[in-house]
């Protein structure tokens, strides 16, 4: 694993009009995935949507590599991180691999028009994430699952250095959450982002992740290696169940 640090935060402070959580401390390597978990309102989408710049911090700092993110520009920020939120793109007459093109806008002209290595940069997405099969497919006809490939394959194109999802996995069933989460394993391994995912699967999360935050009323309840999080104790505190509960459905 390098030691190269790629995204981290110092002190941050997310929310709306006023700071929903407080004390976010982490550094995330590159080629390491960070898994954020906690109940339903915790505050995981918000501390995503702070990093990536959608919404303001209201204290502390967020460092991508090594510059203030508060020092980089709009362009420099969208080469350097992709997002992919629950929120479903809906576009009109579009083919899945016209929307994997969209993700090569931060490099080209006011026109976007697409040279031979933006289209390279596609296809090289498209294969990684397997969608060579409905690439030419009207994206408003596949499935949920294929989606969600199309819209990896387009934030992987984008060649980001950090790669942020919000619950990719919500719309799935169980083969396309552990087709996907292969795919972003894959990813790690090979181009080296550092990915930072929110999650709701827990034993998806602990398989998957390097990292992990746990977030609960307000603060980072405990972070740590998957071993140091991912136990019956842990568990049961931050969701708020009992022993009981958790050793008939879980165990």
């Amino acid at each position: 694993m390098s030691d190269k640090i790629l995204i981290s935060a110092e002190d941050l402070a997310a929310g709306y009009e006023k700071p929903l959580i407080e004390h976010i401390c982490f550094q995330l390597r590159e080629g390491e995935i960070m898994s954020l978990i906690g109940p339903n309102g915790s505050g995981k989408s918000t501390i995503l949507k702070t990093l990536c710049g959608f919404l303001r911090k209201h204290a502390g700092t967020v460092f991508i590599e090594e510059n203030n993110e508060a020092d980089i520009s709009d362009s420099e920020r969208a080469r350097k991180i992709a997002v992919l939120l629950t929120e479903r793109l809906r576009p009109d007459m579009m083919t899945c691999r016209e929307v994997v093109e969209t993700g090569r806008y931060p490099y080209t002209g006011r026109f976007g028009l697409l040279s031979g290595s933006d289209k390279a940069a596609v296809d090289e997405a498209v294969e990684l994430v397997q969608m060579q099969d409905f690439a030419d497919c009207d994206f408003s006809r596949v499935s949920d699952g294929q989606r969600q490939r199309v819209m990896l394959a387009r934030a992987i194109c984008q060649e980001p250095r950090i790669l942020i999802l919000d619950e990719p996995t919500s719309y799935l069933d169980i083969y396309h959450k552990i087709a996907f989460l292969e795919i972003l394993k894959k990813l790690a391994a090979q181009k080296k982002p550092a990915v930072l995912v929110s999650m709701h699967e827990l034993d998806m999360a602990e398989k998957i992740s390097d990292y992990t935050v746990c977030v609960k009323n307000g603060e980072i309840f405990k972070s740590g290696k998957p071993e140091e999080i991912f136990r019956s104790d842990v568990i049961c505190e931050l969701f708020g169940i009992s022993r009981e509960l958790y050793t008939e459905y879980f165990s």
